[in-house]
């Protein structure tokens, strides 16, 4: 699920399949287990995502703020994009269309 980044000090999450009440924890262990200066969660896999899901994104927010990481995410459908939306939480997140364009903004 994790891999460090081409960048020094930045990790990816890649996650896959639904987000969901029952993968939610893992997103959270995933969090506090990354370490450096950024994290990009790539959402490229993923194909649904729950009130759970968007309660995890904001606790991966929340965390990264505490640590002074930079967090963004990457690679979100348009389906995904719209509950982020609906939600009211989108402008919460840095967004690229893939992990490969947040690394770059990361320099």
């Amino acid at each position: 699920m994790a891999r460090a980044g081409k960048s020094e000090g930045v990790q990816i999450l890649e996650l896959r399949g639904m987000l969901t009440s029952s993968t939610a924890p893992q997103l959270q262990e995933a969090v506090a287990a990354a370490s450096g200066r950024g994290l990009i969660i790539d959402l490229s896999g993923v194909t649904h995502v729950d009130s759970s899901a968007i309660g995890g994104l904001i606790r991966a927010y929340v965390s990264c703020q505490k640590a002074a990481r930079r967090l963004a995410l990457a690679g979100a459908s348009r389906r995904v994009l719209n509950v982020l939306s609906i939600t009211g939480v989108e402008p919460l997140f840095e967004s690229f269309a893939t992990a490969g364009e947040a690394e770059a903004a990361f320099g």
